[in-house]
């Protein structure tokens, strides 16, 4: 489904949508390296992982946030990606966001599963209460993880350089720990694919992935 080498990173052939899940029993036991995607709602998800497959429509995106209420699984070769339901949108239900909560902390409970969680937080604005509670909990759980600027395209490169630097130091983590991109121009998409071929890697080799420090 990939092809690499050992300068390049990897190139995603075909990926496929599996199947959605709304509950723990309905998750799937993944045959190889899973990749999570998390973020808050709007984040641009969908657009990151239709930039990843090389695909406009793989995963649905929507201008209404909070769309994605389940577990998305997707087939991308040589790993799983997940698209798990974004955090943090006010205009749903208590009962409704306790519900997303729950799928996720499901989720993330059975992390024998999970090789790798890419947290995207928006490029243009400061990291939300969300973000900082969701990056603590991947914390807790040692959960290895990448933070990922996502709509990089709609700030400046001057702004995009201050905005980075601001991020990192909410997070605090380092700026080279950051990986910014854009599915509109496909910014940062090498970096990630990169990082994603690294997992993989160490995944075949039976080891422990990187240390939950947000590294890129």
């Amino acid at each position: 489904m990939y092809e690499t080498n050992d300068k390049n990173p990897l190139i995603i052939k075909n990926a496929t949508f599996i199947t959605s899940a709304a509950r723990a029993e309905q998750f799937i036991t993944p045959d190889k390296p899973m990749i999570a995607v998390c973020g808050k709602s709007n984040v641009g998800k969908s657009s990151f992982i239709n930039m990843l497959a090389n695909r406009k429509k793989l995963a649905k995106t929507s201008s209404e946030p909070g769309r994605t209420r389940l577990v998305n699984y997707f087939d991308f070769g040589e790993f799983i990606l997940a698209d798990l339901p974004g955090y943090g949108f006010a205009r749903v239900s208590k009962t409704e966001k306790e519900k997303w909560a729950k799928t996720l902390e499901a989720f993330f409970k059975k992390k024998e599963h999970i090789a790798h969680v890419f947290m995207l937080v928006d490029s243009r604005h400061d990291p939300t209460a969300d973000d900082v509670q969701m990056m603590e909990f991947l914390h807790f759980h040692v959960l290895p993880f990448s933070v990922t600027l996502t709509k990089a395209d709609k700030l400046s490169r001057m702004k995009l350089k201050e905005h980075i630097k601001a991020i990192a130091a909410d997070l605090y983590l380092g700026e080279g720990n950051l990986i910014a991109t854009s599915a509109q121009t496909g910014l940062g998409k090498a970096e990630v694919l990169s990082k994603i071929r690294s997992v993989i890697e160490q995944s075949k080799l039976g080891g422990d992935t990187e240390e939950t420090d947000g590294e890129a």
